[in-house]
């Protein structure tokens, strides 16, 4: 069995979307990752993109810069599939060892608590606000906490909004006097 923070730690957010890496998955299976690769193409039909995609290169090229995990020779020279949530209990399908399966229920669970945290930080953070604005409504300051306050309605809010997804280039080859 595999421990759950090795799991969280395994969970990336890459375009926006909490995933977990092909190699990463093929480790926890205790299978090859050319295998998982394999199975996956085989069954792309039950890949659709908010399921699994791949990563680009320079999306690749990034994390292997910002974690000392993925050190240049010790991964495939392929970039690596990236694997949502339903991407993960798909998996459970096309790789059919009991291992496979009970790993996937685990990862399951932590994308459950994970969803559950931050919906959590939500209701708090609603709360909060509620608080606030009854405070100003009744002209209550908080001068020496007021900071300290924003503060934590700032850390609040960043734990709970998804970043933006930024605009990608256009891939392709452009009609003459074509421009984005």
């Amino acid at each position: 069995m595999v421990a759950e923070e090795a799991i969280v730690n395994k969970i990336y957010l890459i375009r926006g979307r909490k995933v977990m890496l092909d190699y990463d998955l093929a480790n926890m299976y205790a299978v090859e990752t050319k295998q998982l690769k394999r199975q996956v193409r085989r069954n792309m039909e039950r890949f659709p993109t908010d399921f699994m995609f791949e990563l680009t290169f320079q999306e690749y090229e990034s994390l292997r810069s910002q974690f000392g995990t993925l050190k240049r020779g010790e991964h495939s020279k392929y970039v690596p599939m990236a694997f949502t949530e339903q991407g993960v209990a798909m998996l459970s399908s096309v790789l059919s060892s009991s291992t496979a399966i009970e790993v996937n229920i685990q990862i399951i669970r932590v994308f459950t608590k994970i969803r559950e945290m931050l919906s959590t930080h939500k209701d708090i953070l609603v709360k909060l606000e509620q608080i606030e604005k009854e405070l100003l409504k009744q002209g209550v300051r908080m001068n020496e906490h007021e900071s300290d306050i924003q503060a934590i309605f700032q850390v609040l809010k960043n734990l709970v909004e998804e970043p933006a997804e930024k605009p990608r280039p256009r891939v392709g080859f452009r009609r003459a006097g074509e421009v984005d």
